[in-house]
Parts: C-alpha cells; structure tokens; sequence
C-alpha cells in the first residue's frame, strides 16, 4: 500500500518510439498519428485533473514545426490550462529526440486541445461538484 499522497495531476508526459507502420511513404510521422497521440495525452490530463469523463471538441493551432522520423522517441507533454464550467483546455506539446544522439531533443508539434465532461448519458456536465 502506498503512503504517498494522491497527485491532482495538471500535467501528463507520455513516450512513444515511431515505428516505421506510423510514418508516410517519406519515412516521416503522419500527422494523423502525431494528433491522436497528442489528443490521447491531453485526454488524460484532462481526466486525471478532474476526473470526470471527457470528449474532445476543438483542437486549435496544431504546429508541425519539425518532422519526425521512424526510430525517434516522442515525448507528449500535456498541461491543463483554462478551466471553464464543463470545459477544460490542454496544451500538448511533442518532443523528439533521436536516442542515441546526446542533447538532440527538441520540440517538434503543439497546439492546443478542449476538451468537455460529460455524464452517463454524453451531456455536458459541470467540472465541479458545488
């Protein structure tokens, strides 16, 4: 049994290695793959915040800035940012890094993700019990 407290959670960092069934016929990510792991890591920031059951809604400024090639580690870091009523906002960003090459690391998409706390019968609900 653990004696450390419960984390709120704001923050969630997630690795993934790009295989090579996750890149396009360049040999680089496709940008589908890089926004579901990006929704996926805003997902459970989200969840682990506020636990509640969320949906995505709205992505906004998706920012390929780098690519990504097969071999390469992805890190997805995803903060909570805007707390609305039933909504909340995600920053997510991901990092690659090549593994065997020292200080290679640097930031490759971002955007932004919301995402809205449903009920058991998928309509929005309150974030916070008042």
């Amino acid at each position: 049994m653990s004696t450390e407290p419960e984390v709120a959670g704001s923050e969630i960092r997630l690795l993934e290695l790009v295989e090579p069934y996750h890149t396009n016929h360049y040999g680089t990510l496709f940008g589908g793959n890089a926004l579901g792991w990006m929704d996926k890591a805003g997902w459970l920031a989200a969840t682990r915040h506020a636990r509640r059951t969320f949906v995505t809604v709205a992505t906004d400024r998706i920012e390929f800035k780098i690519p990504v090639r097969a071999g390469q580690l992805v890190e997805l870091v995803a903060r909570v940012g805007r707390e609305g009523r039933t909504s909340l906002t995600v920053a997510v960003e991901m990092f690659v890094e090549d593994l065997l090459v020292p200080n290679s690391r640097q930031l490759a998409t971002s955007g932004s993700f919301v995402f809205v706390a449903i009920d058991e019968n998928g309509n929005p609900t309150p974030l916070r019990d008042d």
